[in-house]
């Protein structure tokens, strides 16, 4: 799935007006720009929460491991 494809909603962002000056400067296309950096802060976000709402669960697993071993450990190759 392509951003291009996508349905837009104008935004209006406070940034670093030096920062703004040097990208336009280099030809960076802002809204790309942003728009991968809030992709990137959301799939960060969306990863901790993940982690956060699994911790117990990882735990569980982990002192199972701890205890028993990994369920097929004779097979392994190394």
């Amino acid at each position: 799935m392509t951003t291009s494809t996508l349905a837009k909603k104008p935004t209006n962002l406070s940034l670093d007006q030096n920062l703004i000056k040097e990208a336009r400067e280099l030809g960076v296309n802002l809204s790309q720009a942003a728009e991968g950096g809030v992709r990137e802060a959301v799939s960060n976000a969306k990863s901790e929460q993940w982690k956060r709402e699994n911790a117990e669960a990882i735990k569980s697993s982990n002192a199972w491991v701890e205890e028993n071993g990994l369920p097929l450990e004779k097979y392994r190759q190394f």
